[in-house]
């Protein structure tokens, strides 16, 4: 099995000194946030953990470690494909969901249901004798985010499955947890013994079951997919039209779907409009661009600079889309004074509003830890406008800028681990305090224990408080 297979001490050292030249040949932002001696010994202390055989898991712990020390949320450690299609078909998982923020970890479900003590609500004090604090304070030496952002490793962990899966990649799977915990309901501090949660597959064939129900077809579940993704809808009570938007990827019709939703609000006239980026991850400018249009008061640019470090790499051979992006580079880059290979047509290019169905009513963006890369980009170029409102939390992807665009996989040839290598340095505006920090909402809206008790969307409400209120933008 891949995850058992181990690779000798000698291998993954030289794999990892590869690792470490591939990112210092190309990577933008290596020494963004960090200095180059820091950096430096943050790749020689990873090293150093190499001291014997390892399986793959393990050896991604010492690369996570790494690319979490460069302030780059685009730059990633993946499993290899063999490892990914073994986890697939997995049948163990660590039993808590949890919702973290600082001081609280909120138990959000525990997949062991027939638990009568630990129930959705505690508070976990420790795992296994380990504090919380502690816990995260290790988990975060293995996520990546842009600069000292810790919005988003919050919300990375407190996302269905992200604790689980960090929890275990450094600390690994056990029958039994030991949890300490405090029932939110009783008040009451206890430790329970609680087990792994396993799928039970049944493989015995039952002669007399009923066929199972169809489930929906493949053009069904397509159009659920785009529904769930991106959809409009309207609260008349509140004078409220609220857009889920949870990408800026291709093969969402996005074009169709903002020239109609525009075209709608016109036509009703509604007054507010909530879009919420919570869960937008990012995606193609083009879209980010598109939905910037429909809302802006003056022409926005993306980027005040835009550009890679090289052209050509010798170690291009461990890259995937090799041809496209050396294409791509050599097409629309020039090389500056700087020694650098810019795109000038987006650090030259302002984008007109659109005139046709703009949208000039109030506007609130709903952000948090999620928010990220392009969706950062448009919370970026609104939230100075008089009519919109960030209401949330800190967005994920970095006020600054980030290193994107073009991003290949990279494939190691002894272990065949995959890491994300962005290839473009983006700074979109460079008057922005470089702090390292996301964009900032103008309300804020934390989560809390009470809300999440009560399944409310404390952010929804907040701003549906800010409409009754008819709050202006201070």
């Amino acid at each position: 099995m891949p995850q058992n297979k181990k690779y000798s001490a000698a291998a993954l050292q030289k794999e990892f000194d590869l690792f470490r030249e591939i990112l210092e040949d190309a990577h933008p932002g290596l020494y963004w946030y960090y200095t180059k001696d820091s950096v430096d010994r943050r790749f020689d202390h990873a090293r150093s953990m190499i001291r014997d055989s390892m399986n793959e898991i393990q050896y991604r712990n010492v690369l996570s470690y790494v690319v979490s020390g460069i302030g780059c949320g685009h730059t990633s450690v993946r499993p290899s494909l063999a490892y990914a299609r073994a986890s697939r078909s997995s049948s163990r998982f660590f039993p808590l969901v949890l919702k973290i923020w600082p001081d609280t970890a909120y138990l959000v479900a525990n997949l062991n249901r027939r638990d009568s003590l630990l129930k959705t609500g505690a508070i976990i004090h420790s795992i296994d004798g380990r504090p919380m604090q502690q816990i995260i304070d290790t988990l975060f030496q293995h996520l990546p985010t842009d600069g000292y952002n810790l919005t988003h490793k919050y919300q990375t962990l407190s996302n269905r499955g992200g604790f689980g899966n960090a929890y275990t990649s450094l600390f690994g799977y056990k029958t039994r947890y030991s949890v300490d915990f405090t029932d939110i309901t009783t008040g009451r501090r206890q430790t329970v013994q609680t087990p792994l949660y396993r799928i039970i597959r049944d493989s015995t064939a039952r002669a007399n079951e009923p066929p199972r129900p169809i489930g929906p077809n493949r053009r069904e579940r397509r159009k659920l997919d785009l529904q769930n993704t991106r959809s409009l809808r309207f609260d008349s009570a509140a004078n409220l039209a609220v857009m889920d938007l949870g990408t800026f990827t291709h093969s969402y019709r996005l074009r169709r779907f903002f020239r109609q939703s525009f075209r709608e609000l016109d036509k009703k006239g509604t007054p507010n409009l909530a879009i919420d980026l919570r869960g937008n991850g990012g995606g193609i400018i083009t879209y980010s661009n598109l939905l910037t249009r429909y809302l802006a008061d003056k022409p926005f640019k993306v980027a005040d600079s835009l550009y890679a470090v090289r052209r050509w790499s010798r170690y291009g051979r461990y890259r995937n889309e090799r041809l496209f992006n050396s294409m791509f580079l050599v097409a629309f880059t020039r090389k500056r004074s700087d020694g650098y290979y810019h795109f000038p047509f987006y650090e030259r290019k302002y984008f007109k509003p659109r005139k046709r169905h703009h949208y000039n009513g109030q506007v609130f963006l709903l952000t948090g830890g999620n928010t990220f890369s392009a969706a950062t980009l448009v919370a970026a170029a609104l939230q100075p406008q008089q009519n919109v409102q960030l209401v949330g939390e800190e967005t994920g992807g970095s006020a600054y800028g980030n290193n994107a665009w073009l991003i290949p996989d990279v494939t190691l040839p002894v272990t065949k681990v995959r890491f994300r290598l962005p290839l473009f340095r983006l700074v979109v505006n460079k008057n922005t305090p470089k702090d390292g920090r996301g964009v900032q909402p103008d309300v804020e809206a934390l989560p809390t224990t009470e809300a999440l008790r009560k399944a409310v969307d404390f952010k929804m409400e907040q701003v549906r408080t800010l409409i009754q209120a008819g709050a202006d933008k201070p």
